[in-house]
């Protein structure tokens, strides 16, 4: 497994008590795998001071005002180049597929092209696939990186460590014309 990406994948996820518990481990743990640069792993520690400030309701509630009301920095990957079409359900469908096929059951709650889960999947391939997984969708990532700069949220720290883990350069992602996009 791939700790760094299960990490960034927990970092993603909605605030749970664990993930507080959990974070006075990440940077030791992101220091013995070596993946990150040091610029990125002080991102994430102040993504962590940030939050830890917050409290576990503090960091639910700028979680949800972030991810949830906005599709501009939507965690949901088909969000961004497909919005409400068609084309986005068969996506799903593929992507499910291709979790099944490798052994990878996500909760049934969360789309399977929610990052958090994309990322917990590519943890468990060998090193060159999930790097060349996690190159495919990097101008979706960089997207999402943008506006979250845009917004001055910590979470652009956990972002930018994403993009960093890919070779490609990130392409711009062409926004799907849909009547909700806010």
């Amino acid at each position: 497994m791939i700790k760094t990406y299960k990490i960034l994948s927990i970092l993603l996820s909605y605030p749970e008590k664990e993930i507080i518990e959990f974070l006075p481990e990440v940077i030791p743990n992101l220091k013995s795998e070596g993946i990150l640069k040091e610029s990125e792993i002080d991102g994430i520690s102040k993504f962590i001071e940030y939050f830890q400030t917050c409290g576990l309701i503090g960091w639910q509630e700028h979680y949800v005002q972030l991810f949830d009301y906005s599709r501009a920095v939507s965690l949901n990957l088909f969000e961004h180049v497909h919005g409400d079409s068609k084309d986005r359900g068969q996506a799903m469908v593929d992507l499910m597929e291709l979790y099944n096929e490798n052994g990878l059951e996500i909760n049934r709650k969360e789309l399977p092209d929610y990052l958090p889960a994309f990322l917990e999947f590519a943890s468990l391939q060998e090193p060159l696939k999930a790097a060349e997984m996690l190159s495919e969708p990097v101008g979706i990532f960089d997207h999402i990186l943008k506006k979250l700069k845009e917004l001055d949220s910590n979470y652009r720290f956990i972002l930018a460590a994403i993009v960093s883990l890919t070779d490609r350069e990130p392409e711009p992602v062409q926004q799907p014309h849909t009547e909700n996009n806010y």
